[in-house]
C-alpha cells in the first residue's frame, strides 16, 4: 500500500495531477491553466464492457453508460429507490395491472457526434426500437455486437411483454401477459435505457450497426468525447439536456484497477471521487484534509455459488455442509474490516420482505463433517472456486475471501483450488456455466426483492446465465412468480418469506456478507449522493468554485 502523510502529499498531489491532466488533455493543459478547476475526475476500477447498457450486467459498464449518457422512461430519485418521471412525463396503469401507457416528454434532444447529427427530438420510435431490439429475436439489431440481453432475459421480459404499441409520437403502450407489480421499477433499471432509432437506422445504411454500442448517442446529462480503453473516458456536459445543462462541464473516468493506486490518487488530489475503497483506505482517509468519506447501507450481497449441475453440489447435504464449514465472522473481520454484516438470506436486511426470523447456519465444522459423511464424502473431495480480479462494492478482496474459505474447508477434508480471472472473462465464463463454484455478488438495481430472486435464483435465470448456481426449484419459482403478480406489499412479502425458507433448505449458495457502501470524495465535490443500488451518478453534481485545492 502507498503511504502518504500531510508533509509530503502536496508535492505528490501536484505531480500526479499534472501528469494526468497532461495525459488527458495534452497541450490544452498548457493553454488553459484552469482545467483542473472545471474537471471532475472519477477513479473507476475498470473499463466498460460496452457503451450500451442493454448488453451488460456490469456495474462498471452502467457507471460509464446508462448513468451518464442515457435516460429511461422512469428513473429513481437521487439517493433513493422511489420512482420519478423521466422520458415519460406521466403514465397510466390499467385496473388489471396488465397495461402501462406512457406519455412521453416533448423537446428532448439527443447527443451528436462526428458521425451523427439528429434531425428530430426523442419520440415513441426510440422507445419502440430500444425495447424491440431486446424483445424481438427477428429484429435487425437483435444480434448486433454478438452479445446477449441478459438482464432483459433474466427479468423474464420476453414472456412478460405481449405487445408494444405506438399510440402517437408521444404515447407508447406496453401490454403484458400478466400483472407484474415490479414493472415500473424494472423500467427504471439500466438495461431499459433509451437509444436513438434514427442513429441506428443511419448506421445500418452505412453498414456499421455495431457502432451504436461503441459510439453512443443518448439523451443523458453527459455525452462521450473520447474513450481510451484501460486508460480513461472523457465526457462533457450535454448542452441541450432536457433537465438543463449540468453545472459540471467536464467529467473524466480515470480507469485504475489497483485500489491502492486509486486511493493514492484521491489523497493526492488527482481524482475527486473513489468508489469501493478498501476498508484500510476508509480508515486511512481520516488522516487527510482532502478526503471525505460518505457511507450508506447497501442493497447487496456477497456469496459463494455452488453449481448444482456439477457433482458433488447436486447433493443438498454437501451444500449444507459448506454452509456450516465457513467462518463468516472471520471473513467479516479479515476481508471487510468490520464494514459489513453477516448474510443469512439471499436478500439484504434493509429490504422489505426480509425474513428476520430465519436462523443462520452457525460455524460448526463437526456438523459439516457429519453431513459430508451422510452424503458419501467421508474423505472429502476436490473442488475449484473461481474469483474475479476486480474489487467490487460487495467484495473488496475476493482472492483473500477464497483463501479463508480454503482453510475452513481444508479442516473438513475438502481440497479447494482457487482460480482468478479478469473481471469480464470471469463474468462470461460463469454465465456459460463452466465453473464448479464461484465467489459472486449482487447489488439491487431497483430496490425490489424480485431483483434478487428472479435474476439470481429463478429457473429463467438458469437460461440467461444470471443464476450461477443453476438451481431451478419449481416451488420456489411458483412463489416468486405469485409475488410478482400481486400489488399489495403484505401479500408479496408473505410469498417471498416462504421462498427464503426454501432457499435455506436447499442452500444453492453460502450467503456471506452485506457490505456497507463507502465513497471517498474530495470536499470540493458537491451534491454527490450514494444510491442504495450502488454505482455512481454525476447528474446534479458540481465543483465548489471557491474551494482552494492548493
Amino acid at each position: 500500500m502507498i503511504r502518504l502523510n500531510q508533509n509530503n502529499f502536496r508535492a505528490v498531489r501536484c505531480c500526479l495531477f499534472s501528469f494526468t491532466v497532461a495525459l488527458l488533455y495534452g497541450c490544452q493543459y498548457q493553454q488553459n491553466t484552469k482545467v483542473k478547476e472545471d474537471v471532475l475526475v472519477y477513479c473507476t476500477e475498470g473499463s466498460p464492457q460496452t457503451f450500451n447498457p442493454q448488453l451488460s450486467t456490469s456495474g462498471t459498464t452502467f457507471d460509464a453508460s446508462s448513468r451518464t449518457l442515457y435516460n429511461r422512461l422512469v428513473e429513481f430519485q437521487p439517493g433513493t429507490t422511489y420512482i420519478q418521471p423521466a422520458l415519460a412525463q406521466s403514465w397510466e396503469v390499467s385496473s388489471d395491472g396488465k397495461t402501462y401507457t406512457f406519455d412521453l416528454r416533448r423537446d428532448v434532444k439527443f447527443h451528436n457526434n462526428s458521425d451523427f447529427q439528429p434531425s428530430r427530438n426523442f419520440n415513441a420510435d426510440d422507445v419502440i426500437f430500444s425495447f424491440e431490439r431486446q424483445w424481438d429475436k427477428k429484429h435487425p439489431y437483435h444480434d448486433v455486437s454478438n452479445l446477449s440481453y441478459r438482464y432483459f432475459e433474466a427479468m423474464q421480459l420476453g414472456s412478460l411483454i405481449k405487445n408494444i404499441e405506438k399510440i402517437s409520437d408521444y404515447k407508447v403502450r406496453f401490454e403484458l401477459t400478466r400483472a407484474e407489480s415490479p414493472f415500473l421499477a424494472t423500467m427504471a433499471m439500466d438495461f431499459a435505457s433509451i437509444l436513438s432509432a434514427e442513429y441506428a437506422q443511419q448506421l445500418v445504411s452505412q453498414g456499421q450497426p455495431e457502432k451504436l454500442d461503441t459510439n453512443p448517442i443518448g439523451t443523458g446529462p453527459f455525452q462521450l468525447v473520447r474513450y481510451q480503453p484501460d486508460a480513461y473516458i472523457r465526457y462533457k456536459a450535454h448542452p441541450d439536456y432536457w433537465q438543463e445543462k449540468q453545472r459540471l462541464e467536464n467529467l473524466v473516468f480515470a480507469i485504475t484497477p489497483d485500489p491502492s493506486l486509486r486511493f493514492a490518487r484521491v489523497v493526492a488530489g488527482e481524482c475527486d471521487v473513489m468508489a469501493n475503497p478498501l476498508p484500510v483506505h476508509i480508515k486511512a482517509s481520516n488522516e487527510f484534509s482532502y478526503t471525505k468519506v460518505l457511507q450508506s447501507p447497501g442493497l447487496n450481497i456477497a456469496y459463494l455459488s455452488m453449481n448444482t449441475q456439477k457433482p458433488p453440489f447436486d447433493n443438498d447435504k454437501v451444500r449444507l455442509a459448506l454452509n456450516y464449514a465457513i467462518n463468516k465472522d472471520a471473513i467479516i473481520q479479515a476481508v471487510y474490516r468490520g464494514t459489513a454484516s453477516k448474510a443469512k438470506n439471499p436478500i439484504p436486511p434493509n429490504m422489505w420482505s426480509y425474513d428476520q426470523d430465519t436462523s443462520d447456519f452457525g460455524y460448526e465444522p463437526r456438523k459439516a463433517k457429519q453431513l459430508l459423511e451422510e452424503a458419501g464424502y467421508a474423505n472429502g473431495f476436490d473442488m475449484t472456486v473461481w474469483t474475479m480480479s476486480a474489487q467490487r462494492a460487495y467484495n473488496p478482496n475476493a482472492k483473500k475471501m477464497a483463501e479463508l474459505i480454503q482453510q475452513d474447508l481444508k479442516d473438513i477434508g475438502i481440497r479447494l483450488k482457487i482460480e482468478t480471472f479478469e473481471y469480464g472473462s470471469f463474468l462470461n465464463k460463469v454465465r456459460e456455466g463452466r465453473h464448479h463454484s464461484a465467489l459472486l455478488g449482487w447489488i439491487s438495481d431497483n430496490g425490489d426483492p424480485d431483483n434478487f430472486f428472479t435474476p439470481l435464483l429463478s429457473c429463467a435465470g438458469t437460461l440467461s446465465g444470471t443464476n450461477s448456481s443453476n438451481w431451478c426449484n419449481q416451488e420456489f419459482n411458483r412463489l416468486i412468480e405469485k409475488a410478482r403478480s400481486q400489488n399489495q406489499l403484505k401479500n408479496r412479502a408473505r410469498q417471498y418469506k416462504k421462498a427464503q425458507a426454501i432457499f435455506k433448505q436447499q442452500s444453492p449458495w453460502v450467503p456471506i456478507a452485506h457490505a456497507t457502501q463507502h465513497v471517498i470524495i474530495n470536499p470540493r465535490v458537491k451534491n454527490f449522493k450514494i444510491t442504495p443500488s450502488g454505482g455512481v451518478y454525476f447528474e446534479g453534481v458540481y465543483l465548489d468554485e471557491e474551494f482552494y485545492r492548493d
